[in-house]
């Protein structure tokens, strides 16, 4: 139970929500916006939707990240940023596997709110082969990103973790953005064999973890501060908040929580750390890692 109000951002400092999304239904098709548990997901939400859930959390900058494997979405979410005080990096999509990266990344760059790609995201959680990361033309597509000064962003599941830390090992040049902890199994209090393969992936330098996520693994009805606190700890302990940035993950995240309610989570969650601590999980380590 929460006995205290969550710690406030110091004055002057932008807090950074490091992971969120838009769609427009009419637009193009959310695929993966499926089933009962999901409907609330399957109408549109933009940045209009978001600016006033950020505007009262005292967010000022976010960073928008893909949700499909579509080539145009990228250009759009660029756009968009450009026109936008609010996004200041986007992860996009590319097709890692196909010749010629480089010259898609330089392409993108050049379009308009290009400036402000930062990274790109492949839905890495939904190949079948866990060992995808080490495919010749992935190590290929990702050698283009190390090479652009682009992050890598990494949404997977636990077992595909140890992919993950040799892709790393094997690519020190590029960083490694782990999406949602690697989406450990919060809602059965399980800790194993996540734990484990999550502390090794740390232990590559160039890797990091977004603290998001979370309350959407959890129970979605009935999720505590307490229920996280362990996979919160294990993750602080490994990577240190110098490599822990804040995301909503919204609109996913408001299957179980308004956007206040996470924001205020992952305070509480981050309550016994310093407050230049703080900063970083909080903004610091998004700037960095991103250069936003």
């Amino acid at each position: 139970m929460r006995s205290a109000p969550p710690p406030k951002p110091s004055a002057g400092r932008v807090l950074v929500d490091a992971h969120h999304h838009v769609w427009d239904l009419s637009v193009r098709d959310q695929e993966w916006i499926t089933g009962h548990a999901l409907a609330p997901l399957r109408r549109n939400f933009s940045l209009a939707d978001l600016a006033p859930e950020t505007r009262a959390a005292g967010v000022g900058a976010t960073v928008l990240v893909q949700t499909v494997a579509v080539a145009q979405e990228t250009p759009e979410f660029l756009a968009l940023a450009a026109d936008s005080d609010l996004v200041a990096g986007v992860v996009g999509w590319t097709d890692l596997t196909r010749p010629g990266v480089a010259d898609t990344l330089a392409r993108l760059r050049e379009l308009p709110g290009g400036r402000h790609l930062v990274g790109i995201r492949h839905q890495v959680q939904s190949e079948p082969d866990p060992a995808w990361l080490l495919r010749p033309d992935v190590h290929r597509g990702l050698a283009a990103l190390a090479d652009a000064g682009l992050a890598y962003d990494l949404v997977v599941r636990p077992h595909q973790l140890p992919a993950c830390t040799e892709a790393a090992a094997r690519l020190p040049e590029l960083i490694f953005v782990l999406d949602h902890l690697g989406k450990p199994p919060i809602a059965s209090g399980a800790l194993e064999p996540w734990a484990s393969a999550v502390r090794a992936f740390a232990a590559r330098p160039n890797t990091v973890c977004k603290l998001s996520g979370m309350v959407t693994e959890a129970d979605h009805t009935t999720w505590t501060v307490d229920d996280l606190r362990p996979y919160t700890d294990t993750v602080l302990d490994a990577f240190g908040p110098e490599r822990l940035m804040f995301g909503s993950d919204w609109p996913v995240s408001t299957l179980a929580a308004h956007y206040a309610e996470v924001l205020d989570t992952a305070r509480l969650l981050t309550w016994s750390l310093a407050p230049h601590e703080r900063e970083e999980v909080f903004g610091g380590t998004a700037r960095r890692v991103y250069g936003l």
